[in-house]
């Protein structure tokens, strides 16, 4: 079962908004480029490994088809995700974390990311574990330094 969360409240100096999707915005004045740089270097000091930075308006630009600035960030950390996997090996689809980096239509740019409580919902003792809230105040925490 889905659940909601607040529309939008103030933190750590940005505007952290969450829409019923489970899909949490953060606000930033960086470009895309500066706030993925911001969040890599974050993931780096936290411990974290980097997977994969996939360029989606680079690609889209190849294809003649250009689409504001948009990239994602692909990172995980073992401490966090064996436990997940332990408890239901299916928590893998979910696993490693991602955050976006976007331009809206307006020139806002925004690092989003899917609430780990809401991805795994389907695996009901996943989403009761300790380890969710976790990965949650981990990609909170990430997020907002990426931003400042």
């Amino acid at each position: 079962m889905k659940h909601l969360l607040l529309a939008s409240i103030l933190t750590f100096g940005g505007v952290l908004s969450a829409m019923a999707d489970g899909i949490i915005k953060v606000q930033t004045s960086k470009s895309v480029a500066e706030a993925l740089d911001a969040l890599e270097a974050a993931v780096g000091n936290a411990g974290a490994t980097v997977f994969a930075r996939i360029d989606h308006a680079a690609g889209a630009e190849k294809v003649g088809t250009p689409i504001p600035a948009n990239q994602v960030l692909i990172f995980g950390n073992p401490a966090l995700g064996t436990p997940a996997m332990q408890i239901d090996p299916r928590a893998g689809l979910f696993l490693p974390l991602k955050v976006q980096a976007y331009e809206d239509a307006s020139g806002q740019v925004w690092l989003a990311y899917e609430d780990p409580k809401e991805t795994m919902d389907e695996l009901d003792e996943v989403e009761k574990s300790p380890v969710i809230e976790k990965m949650r105040g981990a990609l909170a925490k990430l997020t907002a330094a990426a931003a400042q």
